[in-house]
């Protein structure tokens, strides 16, 4: 089996692999780099889900990228345009030409005498299995399953006579005007659906269990769109992305330090929005802000759709499918012709694909993560986790210079091998995510990595002391431990001499 070796290898073309690729093209030049996407396409997410109206759920000043500003004015973006904006970006830093599509990686082994990691693949066309070798290997999978949504095992389910699906396998031709909709679901998703399904569905019912922390944003950033007739565009888009940062670090903190307060001022915004005051009790939580994600919706559009009478909210438990639709715990029925599942994803990590060192099984459950870019006890590998309590490309950003900055430490000291040691007493029983109280986050409790009790292990999800301890900090702190190599075997290839190249 011929094998293709090269300096560092990125899993994953979605934002955070294109991020990774780019940053790698401006600060390592020197290091040969692929790109190994299981699908077709750029894009990832982006590229993934298709449902109407789907877009990002983070304001896309800071959700951009640091090093290629978004200046359109639309505050959340529809899925179209950021596939646009991830697939522009590529183009613009030649990264196209470094991506192989269709390969399904099955497993990474790091070799400790080789200290090289071989990655096996199946290329999806073919069936034909491939090899390649790289010094570093970078994930930028996500934390979900592309290849299936959850889906809880609803009663009677068989029994439904309509269309039922789930948003992650949205059907190119789904024909829903003038039919009754059910949407299962109270998340970012659902929330998304209502509106967009209602401007043509006969009618739109939203079916929650609980309910969620649902604010309104304006569509358009109007201090922006001002600021840019009399200010320089580039002025405008770092002014806005600071300020929006520390809105969201702002609300975050609110939300933890005075929970009570921060409830009452969400809750009030709704009951502006509502002109039916008894639909309170379908957005009014049980839980704590931030102890669950919150749900932003551009125009309070959602709000909009329920006060036209085109949609509806019902909070209460599923006895089971019906052949028409929904029986309801309290006894109602709802009548659908179809039906979707908006009852989250399924947490993978690293993409399904098996993790060995030297063969043997690696149990990321069982370590922490080394400044939440790293992972413990294993070597030259990175580690892209954006955040989720503010943009997810913020800490991409970041993770890949921290990323960058290593490597290129690494091949200043000609050292080869680098592995975050130590820790052993910090571990804690909660998972990087057990902060939040989501379903999809408890599910995930024993396939992901461990919290530690105190830095580098514990993962902060804060921007700034973040961008501090990645962008800072001295990269000798005693844990992270480097393996010298053999002057003439590198991380990156050593340059010619003048004779050599004469």
């Amino acid at each position: 089996m011929l094998v293709e070796h090269l300096d560092v290898i990125v899993i994953g073309a979605g934002l955070s692999g294109i991020g990774m690729a780019c940053h790698m093209s401006q600060m390592c030049p020197g290091h040969s780099v692929a790109i190994l996407e299981r699908r077709q396409a750029i894009g990832g997410t982006w590229d993934l889900f298709r449902y109407p109206g789907v877009r990002s759920d983070s304001d896309m000043f800071s959700f951009g990228y640091q090093f290629r500003p978004w200046n359109d004015l639309q505050v959340l973006a529809d899925g179209e345009s950021i596939r646009r904006y991830i697939s522009d970006t590529a183009a613009e830093y030649k990264i196209n030409e470094k991506i192989r599509f269709g390969l399904d990686i099955t497993q990474a082994n790091w070799s400790s005498t080789e200290k090289l990691w071989t990655l096996t693949a199946t290329e999806l066309s073919s069936g034909e299995t491939l090899q390649f070798t790289c010094r570093f290997l970078i994930s930028c999978t996500g934390y979900y399953n592309y290849h299936q949504g959850y889906l809880p095992e609803f009663p009677g389910a068989e029994r439904f006579q309509g269309q039922c699906i789930h948003p992650q396998a949205w059907p190119e031709d789904l024909d829903y005007r003038g039919k009754k909709v059910v949407i299962i679901g109270s998340g970012a998703t659902a929330i998304t659906l209502v509106p967009a399904m209602a401007a043509l569905a006969a009618h739109v019912t939203m079916v929650q269990r609980s309910p969620s922390y649902i604010f309104s944003v304006p569509s358009r950033d109007a201090i922006a769109g001002f600021l840019k007739k009399i200010l320089p565009e580039s002025w405008v888009y770092h002014f806005t992305r600071q300020r929006n940062i520390r809105i969201q670090r702002w609300m975050y903190r609110a939300a933890k330090r005075w929970p009570n307060g921060t409830r009452n001022f969400l809750l009030k915004q709704v009951r502006k929005q509502l002109n039916n005051p008894d639909d309170m009790r379908h957005f009014t939580p049980e839980y704590m802000p931030w102890d669950q994600r919150l749900c932003a919706v551009p125009d309070a559009d959602l709000f909009q759709a329920i006060n036209s009478g085109k949609a509806s909210v019902e909070t209460d438990t599923i006895e089971t499918f019906t052949e028409k639709g929904l029986l309801l715990s309290s006894g109602k029925e709802i009548e659908a012709d179809i039906i979707v599942t908006a009852t989250g994803l399924q947490v993978q990590v690293l993409g399904g694909m098996q993790l060995t060192l030297d063969g043997k099984p690696f149990a990321i459950h069982e370590q922490m993560t080394y400044k939440a870019v790293m992972m413990q006890n294993l070597p030259n590998m990175g580690w892209i986790l954006g955040y989720t309590n503010a943009s997810w490309t913020l800490k991409a950003d970041i993770a890949a210079q921290y990323l960058c900055r290593l490597m290129k430490h690494m091949d200043q000291h000609h050292y080869q091998v680098v592995v975050p040691l130590g820790g052993e007493d910090s571990a804690l029983p909660s998972s990087i995510m057990g902060s939040l109280e989501a379903g999809y986050v408890q599910r995930a409790n024993a396939v992901l990595p461990r919290q530690g009790k105190g830095l580098p292990w514990r993962v902060l999800n804060d921007y700034l002391q973040d961008s501090e301890m990645l962008m800072k900090e001295s990269l000798d702190d005693g844990i992270l431990t480097f393996d010298p190599p053999k002057h003439s075997d590198r991380l990156a290839p050593a340059k010619k001499s003048a004779a050599e190249a004469a």
